[in-house]
């Protein structure tokens, strides 16, 4: 192979950095050489021309480069202009700035939210502390073997037209295809490929697409508080205002006796039915939910259902399911639908009357541990896809062809057995399952109360542990106060108990957790409504939990920032 496609390959792939230098591998003509960490015997098809097992190595740490996975929302990126920002919370002066007269309306839209954020500042701590990070949302292994098999061969394959070359816009035909058949099932009716399903770059995006085409100034978008945090600033580039509806949360034991617990989080009825209104154009669906991990019920979908059609006919539901293969702990039997085709998890679209009130939104990305990939979907009846299929040439002309036909090779070999399982849905489920236990154990004995899941429905990779009196009890007294306290990128500059505990845990402890503020409205997180929560997330190796654990041990022992050791 050539020396310049097989490092194609390695750039599609991930493992070789764009600054790399391609004289610095050495190449094999008849094979693809060290195209990954673990895949010692990859053997593609013979129609790619590929058979030679392909020996894979490592390389030396000095040749990588250190990489901020954090999402560039902060604004102080290296093309903020020098002086832009200060650091401080009362002279963050954006280009959002309203008496900007040359913001554009876009980032008029965003106002403030372009400053600093949770994702800049804790994707900081990352690097400049050595810490197991149980913080962002991405798994730190290598996708499953059969889905790098596939895009190995996507990359290589010239038996088809080019994928090295644009695709069609609206989503690639041969994904397109296999996301009609697949959803086809899961939704129990014939999905037009063509029609009704729009290929995006992540779901980020097939989310920002749909609100764009939905909502017009003066609309309401509704989210269910906690919430990604995403949703608020994209409705707010829509021209939309968020309103929220705070779900409850119910410990097991109601708090009796002093004793902290975890518990459930549950959407009361009343609280949608009073702000559903003629504004309401859409409601944004998250299950399983991030950050919670909530699997909300079918009750509860039922409900929300029953509030779209009071609504009116504008009001459309974007049901963002991109964890939906991920429900560690489904919930009872009479919650679930018969004849589901994704074991625990419910599609709204499935509902009576549903389809036609629906985009279902979801990607690739958490699926197959693969969310470089930048692949997702959106699945609607013609009428709500038409407008995406509009919009897409605008925003981009297509998403990536390699990865998309790579997709569709990956999607039906997760059907088939794999690593002695039915399907490598079954797999991942068992994996994530073991992996919850682990970070869950090591979370209950460091002193946090987390959920009970023999109990308590759960999907998604996070755990919304409760921070409990013996962890307030350890974090260090000054912690809670000036200068720790002011943040610019904490909810109204300044940071409340679930940051201080989280920053303390990064800088001093070793170990990376998310605080649950950025994940509430603004005005709920300065009541301190989220001050009680962490986001911790166990899509990590075991090496790296089993670090984590170490790092937390003690912790509830430690007062004022000092372990007390039992005698």
């Amino acid at each position: 192979m050539p020396q310049c496609l097989a490092s194609s390959v390695l750039l599609a792939i991930g493992l070789l950095p764009l600054s790399s230098s391609v004289r610095a591998f050495a190449f094999p003509s008849s094979s693809i050489a060290k195209v990954g960490l673990h895949y010692s015997n990859l053997q593609l098809n013979s129609s790619t021309g590929i058979s030679e097992d392909l020996g894979l190595t490592t390389l030396d740490e000095e040749d990588l480069e250190t990489v901020d996975r954090a999402p560039c929302f902060d604004g102080v990126c290296e093309s903020t202009p020098d002086g832009e920002l200060n650091g401080s919370a009362s002279n963050i002066s954006t280009a959002a700035d309203t008496t900007n007269n040359n913001a554009g309306e876009a980032i008029l839209r965003l106002g403030t939210m372009t400053g600093p954020t949770v994702w800049s500042e804790f994707g900081r701590m990352s690097q400049e502390y050595d810490v197991a990070n149980l913080g962002q949302g991405f798994p730190d292994w290598l996708p499953p073997d059969f889905a790098v098999e596939s895009l190995v061969s996507a990359t290589v394959d010239s038996t088809k037209q080019s994928p090295h070359q644009y695709t069609r816009t609206a989503g690639h035909p041969d994904l397109v295809r296999q996301l009609a058949r697949r959803y086809s099932k899961h939704m129990h009716q014939t999905i037009d490929p063509m029609n009704e399903v729009a290929v995006t770059v992540g779901a980020s995006q097939a989310l920002y697409l749909s609100l764009q085409t939905l909502v017009k100034p003066g609309d309401e978008v509704i989210l269910f508080e906690p919430f990604f945090d995403l949703y608020v600033n994209q409705i707010k580039l829509a021209g939309g205002t968020p309103v929220y509806i705070p779900l409850t949360f119910v410990p097991y034991n109601n708090d009796d006796d002093g004793v902290v617990t975890g518990g459930e989080w549950v959407l009361e009825p009343d609280k949608l039915e009073k702000v559903i209104s003629s504004k309401t154009r859409a409601i944004i669906l998250n299950s399983p939910h991030n950050p919670t991990g909530k699997v909300f019920t079918r009750s509860e979908m039922e409900v929300i259902a029953e509030n779209v059609i009071n609504a009116g006919p504008q009001c459309v539901v974007i049901s963002d399911e991109v964890y939906k293969y991920i429900v560690h702990s489904p919930p009872p039997k009479h919650e679930l639908l018969e004849g589901s085709s994704c074991p625990g998890h419910v599609h709204f679209a499935s509902l009576p009357d549903m389809w036609d009130r629906t985009i279902t939104v979801s990607s690739a990305g958490k699926t197959f541990s693969a969310t470089g990939w930048q692949v997702g979907w959106c699945i609607a009846p013609s009428h709500l896809i038409s407008p995406i299929h509009q919009l897409l040439p605008y925003v981009q002309f297509c998403a990536s062809t390699v990865i998309q036909e790579a997709l569709a090779r990956t999607l039906p070999r997760a059907d088939e057995p794999y690593e002695g399982y039915d399907s490598y849905y079954e797999y991942l489920n068992s994996k994530y399952r073991r992996k919850r236990d682990l970070l869950g154990k090591a979370l209950s004995d460091a002193g946090f109360a987390i959920p009970d899941y023999d109990k308590t429905p759960g999907g998604g990779f996070f755990i919304f542990a409760r921070i409990t009196p013996e962890l307030r009890k350890a974090l260090p007294s000054n912690r809670m106060e000036s200068p720790f306290t002011k943040n610019p990128a904490a909810p109204g500059g300044e940071t409340r108990l679930d940051w201080a505990l989280c920053q303390w845990m990064a800088e001093e402890k070793g170990v990376l957790c998310i605080p649950s503020s950025p994940f509430f409205s603004r005005e709920r997180a300065i009541e301190g409504a989220s001050d009680e929560f962490i986001r911790v997330a166990f899509c990590k190796t075991d090496e790296t939990i089993a670090r984590a654990a170490g790092a937390l041990r003690g912790l509830k022992s430690s007062v004022n920032g000092v372990e007390v050791k039992s005698q």
